[in-house]
């Protein structure tokens, strides 16, 4: 099946302007064509190092709606973002949706891209998902602790690597107290506490999608928090798993114990010091063993994506990868989740 065509359409001016806006995150017009319709947009560039690569990552708003176009330079398989965000539901975490394109600026190929749904209003619209706010977590200072790891003093904003998105903004001073709370209370009262305000369940499992892909990055920054829920309780939603399946986020090959079956920041280990917390752990990590985080069950994604995606990469010269490179990624994917499940199985059989 083709790939869908996206079509930018950017004048010189707003060319220059992007270009000169960088690092500023500043949208301007321009037009796209999707699908043989033709709709007015927004575009910035985005990212983090990536920003200063040669082939630059997108996002767009159309129609108030929010999508990233990456061009996930530093992977060469192009897929390990989406087959992260295609795992999470199948352990019951909420994750963008995502589809890889061909992307087409002023008619100029710019290659495969993978097309990543903004996590907003929309998102949780979708998913009949109540919600009464939204931060990004855009940098590692949103570890949940009172620590800058950067100075060693105390952080100046409790607040410090979070982007808030939407709210009241009386829900500023909750994710504050929030992250004062975990950090303060012990015992008995830390654990209730901590449990009056986090989905516990959810964060687990987020947690466990964090720890089995391997994604070094991913816990104290590349998420999204939001309150919601009948009871206004904080959830995570995964974003930004370029870096996962073996390869950190400069698409370097690395150990497959690299991140630790816990993994870390300042909830996670609050919350597993608490006996009911570390045995819910296990069940969902038991869980995805028997299930989803498997060869047999993930391997067929990762062929039906790479074989959707094969011919267009084989003629794409914009990526620093070879084809050779790309069409070896499937067999270390695959050495990945069997070196993972042996490391979590192997732990879970100590404790």
């Amino acid at each position: 099946m083709p790939l869908p065509v996206i079509a930018l359409s950017i004048s010189d001016s707003a060319m220059r302007d992007l270009d000169k806006n960088l690092w500023n995150g500043i949208y301007v017009p321009a037009k796209m064509k999707n699908n043989s319709k033709t709709s007015a947009v927004s575009i910035r560039y985005r990212g983090g190092h990536t920003r200063d690569y040669p082939k630059k990552s997108y996002e767009i708003v159309r129609d108030r709606r929010t999508f990233h176009y990456n061009a996930e330079f530093d992977d060469p398989s192009l897929i390990r973002n989406a087959l992260s965000l295609a795992f999470f539901p199948m352990i019951g975490v909420p994750a963008p949706r995502t589809k890889h394109v061909r992307l087409f600026v002023n008619g100029e190929p710019k290659g495969v891209y993978l097309e990543i749904e903004g996590v907003e209003r929309a998102f949780f619209r979708r998913r009949n998902l109540g919600i009464s706010s939204l931060f990004y977590a855009v940098n590692n200072r949103a570890d949940f602790g009172l620590i800058s790891s950067e100075s060693n003093r105390r952080k100046r904003s409790l607040l410090a690597g979070y982007e808030f998105r939407l709210g009241a903004s009386s829900e500023k001073t909750r994710l504050k107290s929030f992250i004062k709370g975990l950090n303060v209370l012990r015992g008995p009262s830390g654990e209730a506490f901590i449990r009056s305000r986090l989905d516990a369940d959810n964060y687990l499992r987020w947690l466990a999608g964090a720890a089995l892909t391997g994604n070094f990055d991913g816990f104290e920054q590349n998420y999204a928090i939001y309150r919601g829920g009948k009871k206004g309780k904080f959830r995570m939603i995964p974003w930004d798993y370029e870096g996962t399946w073996g390869r950190d986020c400069y698409g370097k090959i690395v150990a497959s114990d690299l991140v630790p079956v816990s993994g870390y920041n300042a909830l996670t280990r609050r919350l597993l010091a608490y006996p009911i917390a570390r045995k819910k752990y296990r069940s969902i990590l038991r869980e995805a063993l028997e299930g989803p985080f498997a060869e047999k069950r993930l391997m067929p994604i990762v062929e039906d994506m790479m074989n959707g995606i094969s011919p267009y990469v084989r003629e794409d010269r914009t990526r620093k990868w070879t084809y050779g490179e790309f069409a070896r990624e499937p067999l270390i994917i695959h050495d990945y989740i069997r070196a993972r499940r042996a490391i979590v199985a192997k732990e879970l059989g100590n404790q």
